[in-house]
């Protein structure tokens, strides 16, 4: 998924056509809740003119992420849809709102924008079927609960706020 400007010139009538399988362990370093992830099916097609590489991508794969309730793994698949552009040629102008990459070689190198898709796709937290894990279910002024005791605490009522409680009622 690397290919020099004159190699990318010379798909500019038939196009470049992508369907392979990458490794992007490296996000495993930059995202440390990533615990694992397969390898990355990147599907797609590239178009090309002067100026200008176009590649529509669909990047699949699983991720291995912590639930955030129990720190088990939990398997997170995903799907990306993602357009990249390059700008292959210095004199070229393009839109504010175009989002075009400027190469720093003469190279179009698309790993680093897989991984970075990916990177943005994580999720802030998932959760896992288990209930049971190594997180601690209580601690020094805290316990886990679950959500039914949560309506039975809302049924309390502070003893400081009683005396409001009865303010709405002569209110009615």
């Amino acid at each position: 998924m690397k290919w020099s400007i004159q190699q990318l010139q010379s798909f500019k009538n038939d196009g470049v056509l992508l369907d392979e399988s990458v490794d992007v362990s490296e996000v495993k370093q930059v995202d440390r809740e990533i615990r694992d992830i397969s390898t990355v099916k990147v599907k797609g097609s590239g178009s090309i003119s002067r100026d200008l590489a176009t590649f529509h991508l669909k990047i699949e794969g699983t991720m291995t992420l912590p639930c955030a309730r129990t720190l088990n793994d939990v398997e997170f698949p995903f799907a990306i849809d993602a357009i990249e552009a390059f700008q292959l040629s210095e004199g070229a102008t393009f839109d504010e709102e175009d989002e075009v990459h400027e190469l720093t070689s003469n190279t179009v190198d698309l790993l680093p924008f897989v991984q970075e898709r990916i990177l943005l796709e994580k999720p802030f937290r998932v959760f896992s079927e288990k209930s049971e894990g190594p997180a601690p279910h209580s601690g020094n002024g805290w316990k886990m609960q679950a959500e039914d005791a949560d309506a039975d605490q809302k049924k309390q009522v502070d003893p400081r706020l009683a005396k409001l409680e009865n303010l709405f009622k002569k209110d009615e």
